[in-house]
């Protein structure tokens, strides 16, 4: 089960760091309130990392974020506004749903809904529905049962009303992601695959400052790569993992690359070398970069 949080840190690891596997995902957010610094309503969709439409109940517009979404034509961005527009009135009616179940009254709240679907490179496949409510997890689809499960109590009249024979929820929506949603998957790859398959070596920087009791502090800068899966560890004398105590965020640059920061706390011994050890998809091995070097 994976963990549903707070919309601005919303993210989920589906790609491996050698795989050509790719996923479509959407987070739609309602927000109770405006004054939250988000919209009180928004659908942003990916493909693998990449942001390729969102709609917000400040622009109204379901718009294209790459080059290659244009392709798909006015007809379909006119249709998806609209389709935004009324997604944007249910999830304010879902909002106050949810804070009655919880008998909330005020302050603000957030409602998620995470949906998606992975294509492999072996042809096999994989989907997803999730709700959240303030960070927490809330429903989610077991597709192998074809119904939702509820993860607290107060999600307990939806799964009922969702699970009955009349709705089937669980039925429908796992139908759509084994089949449109990865027919999407498909044409969106077909139509940015020049964006979504570039490979960027990453540069690598390290450096260490000595701490106090005879401890040195060791950073591994990695920088420049795309796509943004990446493996980043530091080594002991080549063979020895050492767990990092502090791990940035793969964050994006603004030609498109990502970087990584990874720190280690280590004895200060002659006797022993420190490496950095980086894996991306660019690389035909494992590039190494030694401490002191």
């Amino acid at each position: 089960m994976r963990l549903f949080v707070a919309a601005a840190l919303l993210c989920v690891s589906v790609i491996g760091v050698h795989s050509d596997s790719h996923s479509l995902r959407y987070y739609n957010t309602g927000v109770s309130s405006p004054g939250s610094g988000l919209p009180v309503f928004s659908v942003v969709g990916y493909v693998d990392d990449k942001e390729i439409t969102n709609y917000n109940s400040d622009t109204r517009q379901r718009l294209p974020r790459t080059e290659w979404m244009k392709k798909l034509g006015s007809d379909y961005w006119d249709g998806q506004t609209q389709v935004g527009r009324s997604n944007e009135a249910v999830y304010k009616r879902d909002v106050q749903t949810a804070m009655s179940r919880f008998n909330q009254t005020g302050g603000i709240h957030i409602v998620q809904y995470m949906y998606g679907c992975e294509l492999r490179d072996d042809g096999t496949t994989e989907g997803y529905f999730q709700y959240g409510y303030d960070g927490r997890d809330f429903i989610y689809l077991d597709t192998q049962r074809e119904i939702y499960i509820p993860t607290m109590n107060e999600a307990q009249i939806s799964t009922q009303r969702w699970n009955s024979p009349e709705v089937r929820a669980g039925e429908i929506h796992k139908n759509y992601l084994e089949n449109e949603c990865i027919e999407w998957l498909k044409k969106h790859i077909n139509n940015g695959r020049e964006d979504l398959e570039r490979r960027v070596r990453p540069e690598v920087k390290v450096w260490g400052r000595a701490q106090q009791d005879g401890i040195t502090r060791l950073q591994c800068l990695v920088y420049g790569f795309h796509p943004r899966p990446v493996d980043v560890k530091w080594m002991r004398n080549g063979k020895d993992h050492l767990p990092s105590d502090e791990m940035s965020p793969t964050l994006p640059h603004p030609d498109g690359t990502y970087q990584i920061r990874v720190s280690v706390e280590v004895p200060t011994q002659e006797a022993d070398t420190y490496s950095c050890h980086v894996d991306h998809s660019s690389l035909e091995e494992v590039l190494t970069k030694k401490y002191g070097e």
